[in-house]
């Protein structure tokens, strides 16, 4: 009787991007790191092939031939919350916020190096993997008890406002992904007060300063300027 044996692949990433060349320098790159890549070259094909092969991410370009990217990504967000990380020349910081608010896990510059999208990728697919973290939280010297509302750093218990706690818990729900100020804003303290970034800004420092967070050289909270926040799982 023979014996079965079956090969576990990477992880499958789905690229949807129009240029020939970057398609394949990201695919060189990606599948050298053992990860399987899916290539589409416009909005339509990239949608029947996420729906066919359901990816484990999706690398997405915003100037597509036939589709902006941006409707591509909500057509994703629809039906999947798989991590999205898109990779565009649209620089602006409107751009970036329209996209992240918009579901988007990442957002990538055109040019960029290797190893920033490599590291991007495994930092969003971290979010995913089996053993993420739920309501138990440990970074670094740092536990977070989201059912308890409790934090510790070197086992001491951390006094945190609610306002305080509920940013921490928020980002710690999402790590390595960018949450934008918008989000955080509307989500805690409410639609009026999108625009109140003074608010959120002295929340965030008041949390670096319990979790001895050095803003200068973070290894808890980063921040995306002008964007929003992040919360560093390594």
């Amino acid at each position: 009787m023979s014996e079965s044996t079956s090969v576990q692949r990477g992880p499958r990433i789905l690229l949807i991007e129009d240029e020939r060349q970057i398609r394949r320098f990201m695919r060189i790159s990606l599948t050298s790191q053992g990860f399987e890549v899916i290539e589409t070259e416009d909005g339509n094909a990239g949608i029947a092939a996420f729906n066919r092969q359901r990816p484990d991410l999706v690398l997405l370009d915003l100037g597509l031939p036939d589709l902006d990217g941006m409707e591509v990504l909500d057509a994703l967000r629809a039906q999947s919350e798989v991590p999205v990380l898109v990779v565009s020349v649209r620089a602006s910081e409107a751009e970036k916020v329209a996209a992240l608010d918009a579901g988007a896990n990442d957002y990538i510059t055109k040019p960029f190096g290797i190893q920033e999208l490599l590291a991007r990728v495994r930092a969003a697919l971290r979010t995913t993997a089996p053993g993420t973290p739920g309501e138990g939280i440990e970074l670094g010297d740092v536990a977070i008890d989201l059912a308890s509302r409790r934090v510790t750093r070197h086992g001491e218990t951390v006094h945190l406002t609610p306002r305080e706690f509920s940013v921490l818990a928020y980002l710690a729900r999402q790590p390595d992904r960018v949450i934008t100020q918008h989000q955080l804003l509307a989500d805690i303290w409410g639609p009026v007060h999108v625009h109140d970034t003074h608010y959120l800004r002295i929340v965030v420092s008041r949390l670096r300063q319990k979790l001895g967070d050095d803003p200068d050289d973070p290894h808890l909270i980063q921040t995306e300027a002008g964007i929003g926040y992040r919360l560093l799982s390594r």
